[in-house]
């Protein structure tokens, strides 16, 4: 890989790591998720997301009081559900509105 190939790919890195919250809140806002079953989710809507980077990132939301989680049990083996709190939900609105502007704004200034 080229230097300007890897300077490239890194600023994708970033640009996708600011980015991750923002879908894992706005899929969680519209229902709850275990984690394997979020990671599916993220692809589909082609945000793919590698498992060790989203277990800590729901671990720290949920720190955060972000998430809340739940374990259930289905079809004998235990899964921890996600899902919105109260402060997670006003992270959603706000999070929404920002990233409304900003794509609004880099728009502008990627069309002239």
């Amino acid at each position: 890989m080229s230097t300007d190939e890897s300077v490239f790919q890194n600023q994708i890195l970033e640009l996708r790591r600011g980015s991750i919250v923002i879908a894992i809140v706005g899929i969680l806002a519209k229902r709850t998720l275990y984690g394997y079953a979020l990671l599916k989710e993220l692809e589909l809507y082609n945000v793919p997301v590698d498992g060790g980077t989203l277990y800590p990132l729901l671990r720290r939301l949920e720190k955060q009081g972000v998430l809340s989680s739940i374990w259930q049990v289905t079809e004998n083996r235990p899964r921890k559900y996600y899902s919105l709190t109260k402060d997670g939900a006003l992270l959603h609105r706000n999070l929404a509105d920002e990233w409304t502007v900003l794509n609004q704004n880099i728009t502008k200034i990627l069309e002239k």
